[in-house]
């Protein structure tokens, strides 16, 4: 099935149920190498003694428990305060998830329908341009929310115009935002392509608050960061929790650097003060043990300690490959569903990782992995912009896998 959501979305959602055999953490449960597992911790440090890394946290789940955890190197170089399994990371893109599954929460209850024109909700979004080689024209289609989903929507990567330093500065409401990126044209017909885009995903945000009466930033934390009990995971730092989060930092000249203010988010040291922008693409601060709850509600079908977040349609429909035939996705043999990148063929993926995982990652490096075919999750976070080696989450991934006996 190339793709649920080329047919309407009650379909679609039937569809996936019947495949949804592909997800059962039924099956045979592989074992984990303990011994390697424990290996991992000394390979971290090794990469933090050859200047490959500033510091990092990991941690791996298997049948919803902790198997491996490790906190290597300085959160805080100037201030000489070491990396702590409580670190608090920005984790950039991976709010992208959240953001998801507030939509999805919102089509369960029938409020919004993945098919729905964008403009239904943003009457902003009406005669949106399409760029074609210069020329303004009508697209074929308007944009539709599962192509904001997607990446097919064929709204550009980052704002432009009005909005171009707004992910640096953070000093415009979400409303204002979105109504600006609404002017932008669009780079293609929606859903023929793939672009990454990070304004779609705030107009996702924008959506949410429209249909729930809510702000973003309250709703996912009423519906989502408070029942499964994230307690370290925000939009605005508070300041009892300042003291916890990890510097950005960048390679130079065989040193780390902390970041100043031209990265998103602004400087790292000023923890957004006064920011009003909540960001659903990249807003969100949390930890490795905050993610691993939402991350195994995910790999549950939906659940979380006996509270149900969504169906197992729902979580099913948000990995089925959307974008099968385009260029798509980060890593080779990979696909991009509902937010979700899915390794969908075995083209020597990240971290020998089997057919069927699913995750996302952060710009600051941060990366999560859902593994339903182990029934694992896997959590790497780190704080390194710019020119910054891959080796130590490649490292982490490939070590978790070969774990697997």
């Amino acid at each position: 099935m190339a793709s649920v959501l080329r047919y309407p979305l009650l379909l679609g959602m039937v569809v996936a149920l019947l495949v949804g055999s592909a997800f059962s953490q039924d099956s045979l449960k592989p074992a984990l190498d303990p011994q390697r597992l424990q290996n991992i911790q000394q390979r971290m440090q090794e990469y933090v003694d050859k200047g490959l890394s500033a510091g990092a946290v990991t941690m791996v789940l298997q049948d919803g428990k902790i198997v491996q955890s490790t906190a290597v190197g300085m959160q805080n170089i100037e201030e000489h305060k070491p990396m702590k399994q409580d670190t608090i990371f920005q984790i950039m893109s991976m709010t992208k998830p959240f953001t998801a599954v507030g939509i999805m929460m919102l089509a369960e209850e029938g409020k919004i329908s993945l098919y729905d024109n964008v403009e239904t909700y943003l009457p902003e979004f009406h005669d949106q341009p399409l760029n074609v080689n210069g020329w303004m024209r009508k697209p074929s289609r308007p944009i539709r929310i599962c192509d904001l989903l997607s990446h097919t929507s064929g709204m550009r990567n980052e704002p432009q115009g009005a909005m171009r330093d707004l992910y640096r500065t953070m000093d415009r409401t979400l409303e204002e935002a979105v109504k600006e990126y609404a002017k932008e044209p669009l780079e293609f017909e929606p859903g023929t392509k793939w672009l990454y885009s990070n304004p779609g995903v705030a107009t996702l945000g924008r959506i949410i608050e429209i249909v729930s009466g809510q702000s973003y930033e309250n709703f996912i934390q009423t519906r989502l960061l408070d029942p499964l009990q994230m307690k370290d995971t925000f939009f605005y730092p508070p300041a009892d929790k300042i003291g916890r989060i990890a510097m950005v930092y960048m390679p130079q000249n065989g040193k780390f650097v902390r970041e100043g203010g031209d990265i998103l988010g602004g400087d790292p040291a000023t923890y957004r003060k006064g920011a009003k922008y909540p960001a659903p693409e990249f807003g969100l601060f949390s930890t490795a043990e905050d993610i691993s709850h939402f991350t195994q509600m995910v790999l549950n079908k939906g659940t979380w300690k006996g509270k149900r977040f969504l169906s197992p349609v729902s979580v099913e429909t948000m990995r089925e490959p959307q974008t099968v035939g385009m260029q798509a996705g980060w890593y080779p043999g990979a696909d991009y569903g509902l937010i979700w990148e899915i390794v969908n063929r075995p083209l020597g993926v990240v971290g020998f990782l089997p057919k069927g995982s699913f995750g996302h990652g952060g710009a600051f490096g941060t990366h999560e992995w859902v593994i339903p075919s182990r029934n694992m999750i896997t959590i790497f976070m780190t704080a390194c912009e710019g020119d910054c080696s891959d080796l130590p989450e490649r490292g982490f991934q490939e070590m978790v896998s070969a774990s697997v006996e």
